[in-house]
């Protein structure tokens, strides 16, 4: 049976910067459009709105250029208005190919926002859609309020398509434009929209309000939608559009339909628009999420030994990403077992029930335990004769003032040898590895790991005497590692995580000596 192809349309650059309290900078726009076209392959992005602003119009036309350079140009679509031809020129200006047209895709909408009859905004759009062609620009025409449309006034909404279907536009995008709809009501709309249209190209625009919008999306390509538009981590206004990863996923897996999507690049742009955004992945969010490849419960990972019985399709390999096994009250020997086997511990049952009764402990307090922290809970609860740490903090210095870079002067014992550098930085704890890079470089002639993430949290109650709890998440050529560290003050939990980092790098490199 030959499956269905179903168009992408990422709208990160446009309606995802809807977002309350997103704003992108022009090269921000770029990095993600490159991203996008090249390493995602979707198939077309809405990178902004006409007549915004400056900085709209640079990101803009910085991506045209981008898009040009490598043959994607009409891949790149601009939001535009029906304002007597300004926003056309302002789109054409950009060395943009295509716009998609805003209109109104109810009565209620033309009447009382417009003050037009449905004659006089249908003589709008034909214009319009005429001054863009004479200019080259193919045109896209959003269907504002379409789902109140249908609900209302449908006779409105096929007399626009009427006037509208043999004008040159290449797709009509039906936006759910408040989020109201649910998937019958998607089913039923988009059918009678074909029944009547049927060599139309219709694309499927949703919002979140109801947390409808991936259920939505799906019904909508059940019903012989050709287009779905997405945006990177669901941003979007109020409670933002459909998620990409999740649109992506549900497609090949629940529908088996075909799309362009490079899936394995899914955590890299959502990792990229996270920075951007400042907008947090929630860590249960569906394929992008922290926690989504994370067992937890003990029965789990003895189900994966056997025969994977706890795992389905989404295996995180699909998307770049790697199963683990979390540590804690829940985790049972299964977890421990699994996290140990990857690290090359080795333990009698005896051992392995005192570590597995410690880990339990931690998690009854609700401190997060890494698998980068299970040989120093093994050596603290065994108590045996384990070589001593080969990265020591002999002593540190750090300070800042009113009007000057902060500074960090650091002694370090490596192998029984010790090191001293000083640096400054941006802040105490990049001083501090400033300095620890250099000794790393001059003394020692090695990388330094890169840091990746970087996340501070306060245990509840929010008393200004709370521990700090700095999770690090380190780059070593390659291999991620994560690391913890608690105290009262966030630069010393840093710092505790940073050699605790130190010291797993340096007992691999003698192991490669």
């Amino acid at each position: 049976m030959k499956t269905r192809y179903v168009e992408i349309l990422d709208s990160t650059l446009r309606d995802g910067e809807q977002t309350n309290g997103v704003s992108f900078l022009p090269h921000e726009k770029l990095m993600i459009a490159r991203m996008l076209l090249h390493d995602l392959n979707v198939d077309r992005i809405e990178v902004g709105s006409a007549r915004v602003s400056e900085g709209e119009k640079d990101g803009v036309k910085m991506i045209c250029r981008y898009a040009q350079q490598i043959g994607k140009l009409d891949k790149v679509e601009v939001l535009g208005f029906i304002d007597g031809n300004k926003s056309i020129d302002w789109i054409a200006d950009c060395g943009c190919k295509v716009i998609n047209l805003l209109a109104k895709g109810s009565l209620k909408h033309c009447r009382q926002q417009l003050g037009k009859t449905p004659e006089e905004h249908i003589d709008d759009i034909r214009h319009a859609v005429a001054y863009a062609h004479e200019l080259g620009i193919g045109v896209n025409l959003y269907l504002e309020d379409w789902s109140n449309g249908m609900k209302d006034s449908p006779k409105y909404v096929y007399q626009l398509m009427d006037a509208l279907v043999d004008s040159g536009i290449r797709r009509f995008m039906l936006p759910d434009t408040l989020g109201i709809m649910n998937p019958l009501q998607v089913i039923e709309y988009f059918r009678k929209m074909l029944k009547r249209y049927p060599d139309t190209h219709f694309d499927y625009h949703a919002h979140n309000d109801y947390d409808l919008a991936v259920s939505n999306s799906l019904a909508a390509v059940l019903s012989g939608a050709r287009g779905i538009h997405v945006t990177v981590n669901g941003l979007g206004e109020r409670c933002g559009n459909a998620p990409l990863s999740s649109v992506q996923v549900i497609l090949k897996d629940q529908f088996h339909a075909r799309t362009s999507i490079v899936e394995d690049k899914l955590n890299a742009i959502s990792r990229m628009v996270e920075s951007y955004s400042g907008i947090a992945v929630a860590p249960n969010q569906p394929i992008i999420g922290d926690n989504v490849f994370t067992q937890v419960a003990g029965v789990h990972a003895d189900g994966d030994n056997k025969n994977r019985l706890y795992q389905n399709d989404l295996v995180p390999e699909r998307f770049g990403r790697k199963r683990e096994y979390a540590l804690g009250k829940t985790s049972g020997k299964a977890n421990i077992a699994k996290n140990l086997e990857e690290l090359g511990l080795e333990l009698t049952p005896e051992q392995q029930r005192r570590v597995t009764q410690r880990i339990t402990e931690l998690g009854d307090k609700k401190e997060i335990v890494t698998q980068e922290d299970l040989p120093y809970i093994v050596s603290d609860v065994l108590k045996h004769d384990a070589p001593e740490d080969k990265v020591k903090l002999v002593s540190y210095v750090v300070s800042t003032a009113y009007g000057l870079k902060p500074g960090a002067n650091v002694r370090v014992e490596i192998n029984g040898q010790q090191y001293e550098a000083g640096a400054t930085g941006d802040g105490q704890y990049d001083a501090f590895v400033k300095a620890l890079r250099f000794i790393y470089r001059k003394y020692l002639d090695r990388t330094f790991p890169i840091l990746a993430n970087y996340a501070v949290s306060i245990p509840p109650g929010g008393r200004t005497d709370a521990l700090v709890q700095t999770v690090i998440t380190w780059d070593d050529n390659g291999r991620l590692l994560r690391t913890r560290g608690l105290d009262a003050d966030q630069t010393e939990a840093a710092i505790k995580a940073t050699f605790k980092m130190l010291n797993i790098v340096e007992k691999d490199y003698d192991k490669q000596s």
